[in-house]
């Protein structure tokens, strides 16, 4: 698999993409807002990244045993600004080649010329006293709210969330934030797989029948060294005209409380959700409705030790609760977050994930300089319902027969700054061990231990 990173197409792109010695040889890097004469009111910014991935001994029943991917992600996002108001945009293409009918490759790797941003944007000012501000924004805008584990921008993966609508945001004078949002979120085009693998060129849709909205209140130092986030978020799903959903009506309050990373100090993270609302047995447009009742927590706690790697030990935990034979529904819906940061690389790995998992954790991270960093993370994961989808896998027991104990998941990821803030090539790893659930689970795969790698460069002017 290794030999298969650093060869072929993959090394091809890279040089295609950029010339790493004409970049590297350059006195300063060279950039679109400097190219433009660096102007005060018009900020913009792009940049192009290039991946390979490899997968051994697919772990998605029904797909193919191997598969390898290669994407392209090309960005450009500006701003003009004159006096209060704000104008902006964002145009992401996001393509990938080399997949098959038989591979996961979906929406979230293909998304083609799509403009995820479209915005007017107005800054208020002192409009609630001395050392406050406030904005409003309307039109498309992407959403990074608290830890990013129910509402954020994907970095990894290869396309994003974004939503079109209203976003307040007022800052106090004393590190509070309330941000309030009112969206129709970006429903990603083309859905089909033939359009998929063709990477066709359709526009994303926003309607009514899927609406997302809430808040969220932030203030750092609420309690002593603890920051403090508060937020609750609502989801309303309907069926439309060709298209037959669950018809989730979820509601999700929840609380994170945190300490940031500090040599020589222990930090922390403690967040937790709690999910009620309703939603369909299943897509039918006569099914019958459950309640839902779920939730999820995470919990860390680390030290950073002084010394030239700077190295983080933490010690992580997860469970987020799965739909059970009680009546209610119980599997928790991770709504329009991020996974890479808890769970692991996504794209076409992605095993773990939100929902229906119980998993203790360790992770030791590393920054040798300002170009290096990296980690190496050891996950044990269990089910937390034996009858349910374990995680993000879509194997499952109904009977509960096969246990509770899934596996073991071990991966590490290292980046380095070629050209420091322009250019940066990221590597990384995952093996996913099967533990008793995944090895007797009746729609199981049968082709062993499920392998990852996967190899970047991203260039950014």
């Amino acid at each position: 698999m290794i030999a298969r990173l650093l060869s072929g197409p993959c090394i091809a792109a890279l040089a295609i993409v950029v010339s790493p010695a004409e970049v590297l040889a350059a006195d300063e890097p060279w950039t679109l807002q400097e190219a433009l004469g660096d102007p005060a009111d018009f900020k913009i910014t792009a940049s192009v990244r290039v991946r390979f991935e490899a997968l051994a001994n697919q772990f998605r029943p029904g797909l193919d045993e191997n598969a390898e991917l290669f994407t392209i992600r090309t960005a450009i996002a500006a701003e003009y600004r004159t006096g209060p108001v704000r104008i902006g945009g964002e145009l992401i293409d996001a393509r990938a080649y080399g997949a098959s009918t038989g591979s996961s490759v979906g929406t979230g790797e293909v998304n083609t010329f799509e403009p995820v941003q479209a915005y007017i944007g107005a800054d208020f000012g002192p409009v609630f006293g001395p050392g406050s501000s406030a904005s409003l924004d309307v039109g498309r805008f992407v959403l990074d709210l608290g830890g990013r584990r129910l509402v954020g921008r994907n970095g990894f993966r290869n396309t994003t969330n974004a939503f079109t609508g209203l976003k307040l945001a007022v800052r106090g004078s004393a590190r509070e934030q309330l941000t309030l949002f009112y969206t129709y979120p970006q429903q990603r085009r083309p859905s089909g797989k033939a359009d998929i693998l063709n990477n066709k060129v359709q526009w994303d849709r926003e309607g009514r029948d899927l609406l997302f909205w809430g808040g969220i209140f932030s203030k750092g130092q609420a309690l002593g060294p603890n920051n403090l986030d508060l937020y609750f978020f609502a989801l309303d799903e309907d069926d439309r005209a060709g298209r037959n959903t669950r018809d989730r009506h979820l509601f999700t309050p929840g609380v994170r409380i945190y300490r940031d990373p500090a040599p020589g100090v222990f930090d922390y993270e403690f967040e937790y959700a709690y999910q009620f609302g309703h939603i369909s047995e299943n897509s039918s447009p006569d099914a019958r409705k459950q309640d839902v009742s779920a939730h999820m927590l995470h919990a860390e706690v680390g030290y950073s030790f002084s010394g030239p790697w700077q190295p983080r030990l933490a010690l992580e935990y997860d469970v987020a609760t799965g739909d059970g034979p009680d009546g209610k529904y119980g599997r928790f819906d991770s709504l329009y977050g991020p996974r890479r940061s808890d769970y692991g690389p996504t794209g076409i790995y992605g095993p773990l994930g939100r929902s229906n998992i119980n998993s203790p954790g360790i992770r030791l991270a590393v920054k040798p300089s300002k170009r290096w960093d990296g980690f190496v993370f050891y996950r044990a994961a269990w089910l937390e319902s034996g009858t349910d989808s374990f995680a993000s896998t879509g194997i499952r027991d109904g009977s509960g027969e096969s246990g509770r104990f899934a596996g073991h998941q071990v991966e590490a990821r290292v980046r380095y700054w070629l050209l420091p803030g322009t250019l940066r090539l990221e590597a990384g790893g995952a093996a996913l061990i099967r533990g008793h659930f995944l090895r007797e689970a009746p729609n199981r795969n049968r082709f062993g231990e499920t392998l990852y790698s996967y190899v970047d460069v991203t260039l950014t002017i």
